[in-house]
């Protein structure tokens, strides 16, 4: 039976028409789709400018989530909202040619206020209000949020002379006016009029599926303009812009990149020429000369606008974790458990097992601390936690099921081996949800003794606004040095129900991960 692609978009206007625009390719190649929307964070918050926002990925990390969840095959994207990194397992499956890059201009009236000393622009764009501002230092910028549509009405409804708008998107909706001015000066945002489909790394069918609609010359450009974006750290958070373009006259690609100041007072630009095939370094040898010229300065002096928020996570957060996190937040982190693992005596794995518990990554790596994955016989192995899931799969054999809680997989596990026997490898400090539910239910419980817990709390600043936990036993060992006059963000049910016996606020993420915290974090505070 022929695969049904699963399209996951945005549900505005814009993201419909460019998944409708995918499907309809598709569907003349002869494949059968489904569009399925999902709302993005970028489109639940409307009331604050995406730079003040500073999540990268805001319109993509929901469909994301779709995606690694197995909810849809492809997501399409306005290729200059995706972050330069993709999450683990997702990649690039295509880009499609290339659209109008140019922003635009739309004007109340007319053109005559550009030439006064008085004037007044919207829009939501870090990058265009510091190129108009560079431009034009006595005009004032005024913030745009939301679709296109609430854009456009904004424009009609405020007393401004004009609104920055991106060319591709008007006009693939068909909204592009007669008078609108194209502004040829302004760098664009990199990736800007192009259009990405993501896939996941593993699907092999989708990704050749989806090389049928990659055009080679948008990809070459797109990729140089992306990598030189990336080399500058900046993001959503930057006013960065580029353009690569291939003169096929010369066969040469043409290239400029511009920084500034967040006020548009400084600005860096860079302009480069070489022949296709030639380009390898073309984006590292642009971000060199801007960093040269002093782009790391201007960007550490953003940085250092006051916080206005700060919230602390008991366990260390790696440097893409924290980019999720809006740069008006102070973030700061330190692992409140300490994990030692344990001895594990030969005898337990002398001969094969039928049916293993490992309900978190620190048992698997307790195990295999003991024990090479050679050495293990384990039959049906059953886990908690789709990272956990992975990492077995990669170290010691398939997992037979997999569940987001212990609980689930408990009820699970009660039908399907009732009677039976399991080795648990857990901690000194696990719960008794999983070993409870099995005993009632005629399992008996193996438990192994696999890693020790320690606690290794850190006395937390009052300005803090927010914790937080992603266990139960991270909960117990903040409590021991601080108090509980913070709103608690927590990674499942388990470590909610620990902090409600502290917390008034107790907030659960959708998802068991440490992204799903942050994107709960975000949704709280970019809403205030």
């Amino acid at each position: 039976m022929q695969k049904i692609i699963r399209i996951g978009t945005r549900d505005s206007q814009l993201a419909m028409w460019q998944a409708k625009k995918v499907q309809k390719l598709l569907e003349e190649l002869g494949h059968q789709t489904e569009l399925i929307p999902v709302k993005a964070t970028g489109d639940l918050v409307l009331d604050k400018p995406l730079y003040e926002l500073g999540i990268t990925g805001i319109f993509t990390k929901n469909l994301d989530i779709a995606m690694l969840n197995g909810d849809i095959d492809i997501a399409v994207h306005s290729m200059k909202d995706v972050p330069t990194v993709l999450p683990e397992g997702i990649i690039q499956a295509a880009v499609l040619k290339r659209a109008n890059y140019n922003d635009i201009l739309l004007l109340k009236d007319n053109e005559e206020f550009m030439s006064q000393p008085k004037g007044t622009i919207a829009t939501g764009s870090l990058r265009r209000k510091a190129q108009w501002l560079n431009r034009y230092p006595t005009h004032t910028v005024e913030g745009l949020r939301g679709n296109v549509n609430t854009r456009l009405q904004k424009l009609e409804d405020n007393d401004w002379n004009g609104a920055i708008f991106a060319a591709a998107g008007l006009e693939r909706i068909g909204l592009r006016p007669k008078g609108a001015v194209s502004l040829t000066w302004m760098i664009p945002a990199p990736a800007q009029g192009a259009i990405m489909i993501t896939a996941l790394e593993s699907d092999e069918e989708v990704k050749t599926i989806c090389a049928e609609l990659n055009d080679k010359d948008t990809e070459i450009c797109t990729g140089i303009e992306r990598e030189f974006l990336n080399r500058l750290e900046g993001g959503c958070t930057a006013p960065i812009g580029a353009l690569a373009f291939i003169n096929e006259k010369e066969d040469e690609i043409n290239f400029k990149g511009v920084l500034l100041s967040r006020d548009g007072k400084k600005k860096i630009e860079v302009s480069r020429k070489v022949k296709v095939g030639k380009h390898k370094y073309l984006a590292k040898d642009c971000a060199n000369y801007i960093i040269d010229k002093g782009g790391k300065f201007i960007m550490m002096e953003d940085e250092g606008i006051e916080k206005q928020f700060s919230i602390y996570s008991t366990k260390k957060l790696s440097e893409a974790q924290k980019k999720l996190l809006p740069t008006n937040m102070e973030v700061m982190d330190s692992d409140f458990i300490k994990i030692r693992f344990n001895r594990i005596a030969p005898k337990v794995i002398k001969k094969e097992i039928e049916n293993v518990i490992i309900t978190s990554k620190n048992g698997v790596e307790a195990i295999l601390n003991s024990f090479t994955s050679d050495e293990l016989q384990f039959k049906n192995i059953y886990c908690v936690g789709r990272r956990t899931k992975k990492l077995i799969e990669q170290k010691i054999g398939k997992v037979a099921k997999s569940e987001r809680n212990a609980k689930k997989l408990a009820e699970y596990l009660s039908k399907e081996i009732k009677g039976e026997e399991v080795t648990y490898f857990c901690s000194d400090l696990r719960l008794d949800t999983l070993p409870m539910l099995l005993k009632a239910n005629g399992i008996a419980v193996n438990e192994v003794e696999a890693y020790k817990t320690m606690y290794s709390p850190a006395k937390v600043d009052e300005k803090v606004n927010a914790v937080l936990f992603y266990s139960p036993s991270g909960v117990e060992s903040y409590m021991q040095q601080n108090t509980a006059d913070k709103i608690a963000f927590c990674i499942g049910e388990s470590t909610a129900k620990e902090a409600n016996k502290h917390f008034e606020d107790v907030q659960v993420a959708n998802l068991p991960t440490v992204e799903s915290v942050i994107e709960m974090v975000n949704l709280h505070f970019v809403k205030k």
